[in-house]
């Protein structure tokens, strides 16, 4: 009689395991690659498309967390200086940490949301880039919803699932769909990977330049 033995769960590990490294290392790369947008100005924006920015509500947040960790380098150097094994480590960190925070304010102004001829993008932050076209777009409407703190992203409506992209729990924008759209997040179920919506909700800066461009096309 034999014995067989499951190894599934260890597969599944070692697959969740390459997927996170494979995720941090696009964060990674796209940390320097958007910090090079920055420097040279050049948003993420196609040809004859409007971008509308989303970062207003986070900008302060974010900018007081980099001079903070920039202004935190010099004082733990200082701490540290008498051992140098110690210090280097520090500084490396500190260093990274700094470049992250940047990479990431950077990533918020240089991907904006944007509304052209081809239809919608969706974006926030480093990971989020959502194309919707226009044909698969049934009406974009102005409208301000407020969540509870620490809201799911999918929230189940009436009409179905709304993905959600919230700016300190609010959203301005609602994005509805022809029919139910499958999309792909960042990360795994439940918060990410394949999921089927029927509506997206975001924040943009100025709701109504952003609805006055969709005027032009839909």
């Amino acid at each position: 009689m034999s014995v067989s033995i499951e190894r599934r769960p260890a597969a599944s590990v070692w697959r969740r395991t390459g997927s996170f490294l494979q995720r941090a290392l696009r964060v990674e790369l796209g940390i320097y690659a958007n910090i090079g947008r920055f420097i040279a100005r050049r948003p993420a924006i196609p040809r004859g498309a409007a971008g509308f920015g989303y970062h207003r509500p986070v900008l302060t947040v974010l900018v007081i967390f980099i001079v903070l960790s920039a202004v935190e380098i010099p004082i733990v150097d200082l701490i540290v200086h008498r051992w140098p094994a110690v210090r280097i480590g520090f500084l490396v960190l500190g260093i990274w940490g700094v470049t992250w925070m940047f990479g990431l304010l950077s990533a918020y102004l240089m991907r904006p949301h944007t509304v052209g001829p081809d239809g919608i993008r969706v974006r926030q932050g480093l990971e989020v880039d959502l194309p919707l076209a226009w044909d698969d777009i049934a009406s974009v409407a102005r409208v301000k919803r407020v969540d509870e703190p620490k809201s799911l992203r999918i929230v189940e409506t009436e009409a179905g699932r709304a993905l959600t992209f919230r700016m300190q729990d609010e959203t301005v924008i609602e994005i509805e769909l022809e029919r139910p759209t499958i999309v792909r997040l960042p990360g795994h179920p439940p918060k990410g990977g394949a999921q089927q919506i029927t509506a997206v909700r975001i924040w943009a800066d100025d709701p109504k330049a952003f609805m006055d461009e969709v005027r032009k096309h839909l």
